[in-house]
């Protein structure tokens, strides 16, 4: 009960400090419930501290107000990166800032989770919602990798795939600065080895993970998000495509190198912790 009160008063003071318009009955112009929000955030906050106990580092890179993308790489079967990312915005910001995602058309077609997902602002990854979102100031996570960034195999962990170029054109013609992240530690929480392609085709989704333990669940391992510095382009939106995929380059080599740093931080506290130095 203690720990459900402090959460609870720790959400509500967060979402107040929200740039978020929401009316008398807790609605923004866009549909986002602040009820839906709170218990959104509610569930978010044990799991962001506890279960996957994410460290979070350069948040300070993220604009405190205005349109910005924050753009990251996949890590994992599932989206916990989106979702532990949502959480950092939220609670480790200074002031808040909540990101609406862009997400995968297939999943808008589930019955439960479309609405849910629109309540909280995670809308379909259609341009002119990421457009719509920027032009009125919000921050917008994109995922350039796509669904073929979350089915990636273990064997193929922090590699990064081919990055969709769209998002650069949307930064672009909204004239918003880029902060590149990198989530290390999904991969190992949850260990893809196989895609059960029944499943998949059962539920409608473009690929079923199939972990070592068999169940899509990811484990409680230790989690770290790494924001990098804003990234500036100039151009309208309307380049060449070369230009577009020669930025588009430099944001994914970007993120491979917070990937990069993530995990010699993470294998210098393990040699650390072996050497028993203090």
């Amino acid at each position: 009960m203690i720990w459900d009160r402090l959460t609870e008063k720790t959400v509500r003071a967060r979402l107040d400090a929200l740039d978020l318009p929401f009316n008398r009955y807790g609605l923004d112009p866009l549909g986002i419930s602040k009820a839906h929000l709170g218990a959104f955030y509610s569930l978010l906050k044990p799991l962001y501290h506890q279960y996957f106990r994410v460290e979070t580092f350069g948040i300070e890179h993220v604009p405190p107000w205005g349109r910005a993308m924050v753009i990251g790489n996949h890590s994992g079967g599932l989206p916990v990166d989106a979702a532990m990312a949502l959480a950092a915005l939220f609670f480790e910001g200074d002031p808040p800032r909540h990101a609406h995602g862009m997400v995968e058309k297939f999943a808008q077609r589930w019955p439960v989770v479309s609405p849910l997902f629109s309540r909280i602002g995670q809308l379909t990854g259609l341009p002119e919602h990421a457009v719509r979102m920027l032009e009125d100031d919000r921050l917008l996570m994109v995922f350039p990798e796509g669904a073929r960034g979350t089915g990636k195999l273990y064997k193929d962990k922090y590699k990064l795939v081919r990055f969709g170029t769209g998002f650069m054109r949307i930064a672009l013609q909204t004239r918003s600065p880029i902060v590149p992240f990198a989530f290390v530690g999904g991969e190992e929480a949850l260990p893809v080895i196989h895609h059960a392609d029944g499943l998949a085709r059962l539920t409608g989704a473009p690929y079923w993970p199939v972990t070592p333990y068999v169940l899509p669940i990811p484990l409680p391992f230790p989690c770290q998000l790494w924001f990098g510095e804003a990234m500036h382009f100039e151009g309208d939106g309307h380049e060449a495509d070369p230009v577009i995929e020669g930025y588009v380059q430099q944001v994914k080599d970007r993120i491979a190198a917070l990937i990069e740093q993530g995990r010699a931080f993470r294998r210098g506290r393990l040699q650390t912790a072996e050497g028993g130095a203090p």
